[in-house]
């Protein structure tokens, strides 16, 4: 991907993870690693497919808007712009896209990554937040595929603790809380224990942010976090981090929705796949920087049928 230095921007990380969360826009909100870059696309000129519209639940059509939760603070995927205010990022040009197919308007919502997914169907119409496709995830909601990512690990530059991506046991690594990195950490820790080795030590958080700013100050060797997130928060660091041992574990993200909402699922599926045959999900990628072989080509509904 691009490469988008900010000077200064580290000060700014150390700033707002002092400053703590508050609520978005006022001060003490948290703002994220990458809130110098934006990228957006221009999604203005995405038609409203008739079709597609029409599948729409009455509800959210009298609304008009698709109410979209996301943890507003993983770059380039979903963070803040410089007012602390704009949700930002591929994630959310997708979503403004993928409403406008609709015929609505996206309302992208803020919330902490762990307390999305029990919000689809109430707080939410959809959860848009880099969320992997897991098992555990399709047994109780449904998910449209539309991107593939993996796994990276972030360490300062230079990598002055040596940390080794084969050799974690024992390690103290900063994740955000919720994600499949978070899960996999899990996993991984209690392997290492299975072994006769120490545990992981797990430095869970609920903004990316903190995870990256946690890393750039000492406290953990290194975070876990997507492979676009790690390369974005390493970039926009001002060479304050690198990637280590490359991308792992590759693997489909999607939309999020209510189990239960056949006619909603299937006007997402139907409007996701419109966004990739018209190589408008494609221009959103290389507006941000990202590889557009992540994109995936067809729109699958999980679980499986």
């Amino acid at each position: 991907m691009r490469r988008i230095l900010a000077a200064g921007l580290l000060t700014a990380l150390l700033l707002t993870a002092c400053a703590g969360s508050g609520t978005p826009g006022e001060p003490g909100a948290t703002g994220s690693a990458g809130s110098a870059g934006d990228l957006s696309f221009d999604v203005s000129g995405v038609a409203t497919v008739d079709d597609i519209a029409a599948l729409v639940p009455a509800a959210i059509k009298d609304s008009g808007k698709l109410v979209v939760g996301a943890s507003i603070d993983y770059a380039p995927a979903e963070f803040r712009a410089e007012d602390l205010k704009t949700a930002i990022g591929y994630d959310v040009d997708m979503a403004k896209a993928l409403a406008k197919v609709m015929g609505l308007e996206a309302e992208v919502v803020d919330g902490e990554f762990a307390s999305l997914l029990p919000g689809i169907g109430t707080k939410y119409n959809v959860g848009i937040s880099s969320f992997t496709v897991t098992e555990e995830r399709t047994a109780s909601y449904n998910m449209v595929s539309y991107i593939t990512v993996g796994s990276s690990y972030a360490v300062k530059t230079g990598n002055p603790t040596g940390f080794d991506p084969e050799d974690i046991c024992g390690k103290s690594i900063a994740v955000q809380t919720g994600t499949w990195q978070d899960e996999e950490l899990a996993t991984f820790s209690e392997a290492c224990t299975a072994d006769g080795k120490d545990a992981i030590d797990i430095l869970q958080y609920g903004r990316q942010s903190d995870a990256t700013t946690n890393v750039v100050g000492g406290k953990a060797v290194a975070f876990y976090a997507d492979s676009t997130v790690a390369d974005y928060a390493s970039s926009l660091t001002n060479g304050q981090m690198e990637i280590v041992g490359g991308i792992r574990d590759a693997a489909p993200q999607g939309i999020v929705v209510a189990q239960d909402d056949a006619e909603l699922t299937e006007a997402v599926q139907k409007a996701m796949q419109q966004l990739m045959d018209d190589g408008t999900w494609g221009k959103i990628l290389d507006a941000w920087g990202i590889d557009t072989e992540a994109a995936l080509a067809t729109a699958e509904l999980f679980p499986q049928s």
